[in-house]
């Protein structure tokens, strides 16, 4: 059996059994053959069995029913260095996707790299969860850049980093988790009011810096923004 096979054959096995929801219990059940395949030949880099590359490969019904496993909420956190590494060492050429993605494979690779990190982060890898949040950062910051609806969270640092904690808590099924932050983002962000920035200039005026007509009020010391006179 091949890999390909496996998840054509893995389709196929779904599609017939309609299960509202599956598991890697479920899989050895009723299909050992395709078990025995995934244990013995799609594993991480830290030798665990790599059910997101099967699950990611999935129809997208299919991906949304999986459930990865019993997560324990009482894992001791730890600082593993060394797990990072390793995964660090197998895509050392690939991390500049999180900054540059070029095309879709480069977004897969982005987002194959988060899960793993992601995963060994709800194992109590504090190591893991701080690189993590960091090359999420990079995408993030090039989403509040582009998107239309993500522009309001500019300024919003802690905010983000608060909901970029909790998408790595809440993180439970096969599929993008980048795409799993900007939903995130997308719909946290419905109820903020932008917030203006000192570094833009006044609308209507040539290039006027609102950091440029910022005032202390004397005898208030109260801070204002001198509108410019038109």
């Amino acid at each position: 059996m091949q890999f390909d096979e496996a998840v054509h054959d893995l389709n196929t096995l779904l599609a017939r059994k309609q299960p509202s929801s599956f598991s890697s219990g479920w899989i050895l059940r009723q299909s050992p053959s395709i078990y025995r395949f995934v244990q013995s030949n799609v594993r991480t880099e830290l030798d665990h069995i790599d059910w997101d590359t099967i699950t990611m490969e999935l129809k997208s019904p299919f991906q949304r029913r999986w459930i990865h496993g019993r997560y324990r909420r009482n894992y001791r956190p730890y600082n593993g260095q060394s797990e990072v590494e390793a995964l660090s060492s197998a895509y050392r050429d690939q991390l500049y996707t999180f900054v540059a993605p070029t095309n879709k494979a480069g977004k897969d690779i982005a987002d194959k790299i988060s899960i793993a990190l992601v995963r060994l982060a709800q194992r109590g890898n504090l190591t893991a969860k701080r690189e993590v949040m960091s090359l999420a950062s990079f995408v993030i910051d090039d989403w509040i850049e582009k998107s239309t609806y993500l522009k309001v969270w500019n300024g919003y640092d802690v905010l983000i980093q608060e909901q970029l904690e909790a998408c790595i808590r809440r993180y439970r099924y096969s599929g993008s988790f980048l795409g799993y932050v900007y939903r995130t983002l997308e719909y946290a962000g419905r109820g903020l009011k932008p917030l203006m920035s000192l570094d833009q200039p006044f609308p209507n005026t040539e290039n006027r810096m609102r950091i440029d007509s910022v005032v202390q009020v004397p005898g208030t010391q109260e801070i204002k923004i001198l509108q410019p006179v038109k």
